[in-house]
């Protein structure tokens, strides 16, 4: 999927970047986006993987 000459070694190198919409196309063909999402090049989707601190997770009585 990269177009890099010579060949890309990186597949987190990124080819195009739209931070104002929150995403960016890597070497690999993966849309990755801001909120740790993904897009696979086979149309599959990958949940954000978050991680939250103990202390955000504090629910009101």
């Amino acid at each position: 999927m990269c177009d890099h000459r010579p060949a890309c070694t990186s597949p987190e190198h990124v080819v195009a970047a739209h931070p104002e919409q929150g995403w960016s196309l890597r070497c690999d063909g993966r849309i990755v986006f801001d909120d740790t999402g993904e897009l696979l090049p086979d149309g599959r989707a990958v949940a954000p993987h978050r991680s939250y601190p103990a202390q955000s997770l504090t629910i009101a009585a």
